[in-house]
């Protein structure tokens, strides 16, 4: 594997969790960060290593030793970072929900094929071992034919105005953070068309999604999905088929552990492997192997896929007449 200089758009959570992940992965550099000011962007330089900070994002996209940029801004931010930097003829890793509709990403996908560069949305889960280990047992079919999928993403999230998850002009909301992850699952494990959506949400105070229920109903079966910030629960997912199921453990794409069961119940093999870093250095190695590929875009999680699940939530939103401050 080729060498890669990575900049980090944005110094929050996520973007240090990702640096984590960077300086563990070889073959992997962090190369430079970027924040609003330039003192933000010092600080995480100088605790993460970076070599280089900006205090302005733009010079992060204008820097011609950087090979690929990873977005950790908040969710609205998303469209118009990614277009900066694509148009800047770079590689971009955006952090999920890549846009916060199919109209931003449809753009984004053109301006990446027009430049000639690497563009995908950084699903984490779809990238874990278990995960992987999960698809392989249900494509080989371990569990016959995929009948009924229950996946739910909730966590206690005490209401705060200032919180970006409960602020509409920012992209909050349970629908976009936390069930992209129990509706990717569902769409990899059936298909990412499905026949029919119902869903309803409860709209907070601050007019986003505070909690969500989601059915995706297929020709031969339906995924039932629960996300809100109004609760703690264990966050389990079931793939059930015509021969047995799968269970993921708790916080089902965290763990690292999967389990496969036969029709009576008794479990035939179980697969768990603790992240040797934090679970996002599997991120940072598929894109580096689809760049040594020349791929523009990932074999696991392409472009068509993330863009089918923007499709469903759009779906979403539009039932429950949700709409964005300054969509």
């Amino acid at each position: 594997m080729s060498n890669y200089n990575w900049g980090i758009l944005a110094t929050g959570k996520i973007a240090a969790t990702f640096a984590k992940a960077i300086n563990f992965t070889e073959g992997a550099t962090l190369y430079a960060a970027a924040s609003r000011t330039v003192d933000k962007a010092k600080a995480f330089a100088e605790q993460y290593g970076a070599q280089k900070y900006y205090g302005s994002y733009d010079e992060l996209a204008q820097d011609k030793n950087v090979d690929v940029i990873y977005i950790a801004s908040p969710m609205a931010q998303h469209y118009e970072n990614a277009k900066m930097c694509l148009l800047a003829g770079k590689n971009v890793l955006c952090e999920k929900t890549i846009t916060l509709n199919s109209a931003q990403l449809a753009e984004l996908t053109a301006i990446a094929k027009e430049k000639n560069v690497f563009f995908m949305e950084a699903m984490w889960m779809k990238l874990l071992p278990a995960f992987r280990k999960a698809k392989e047992w249900a494509d080989s079919g371990r569990i016959g034919e995929v009948r009924a999928i229950k996946a739910d993403f909730s966590n206690l999230c005490p209401y705060d105005e200032n919180d970006r998850l409960f602020k509409s002009e920012l992209g909050g909301g349970c629908l976009l953070d936390l069930g992209v992850y129990p509706i990717t699952l569902a769409c990899e494990f059936f298909s990412y068309e499905p026949k029919e959506i119902i869903s309803d949400a409860f709209i907070g105070k601050s007019g986003v999604d505070f909690d969500a229920s989601i059915v995706l109903r297929y020709q031969n079966g339906y995924a039932d999905i629960c996300a809100g910030f109004d609760m703690e629960n264990n966050n389990p997912a079931y793939i059930i088929g015509s021969k047995g199921r799968i269970r993921f453990g708790n916080w089902f794409f965290c763990t690292g552990q999967v389990m496969l069961y036969d029709d009576d119940g008794n479990m035939l093999e179980e697969f768990n492997q603790p992240h040797p870093c934090n679970g996002y250095e599997f991120e940072v190695m598929h894109v580096m192997d689809c760049l040594d590929r020349g791929l523009k875009e990932s074999d696991i999680n392409p472009l068509s896929h993330t863009a089918a699940t923007q499709k469903i939530m759009d779906k979403c939103r539009k039932d429950w007449g949700l709409v964005f401050e300054g969509e």
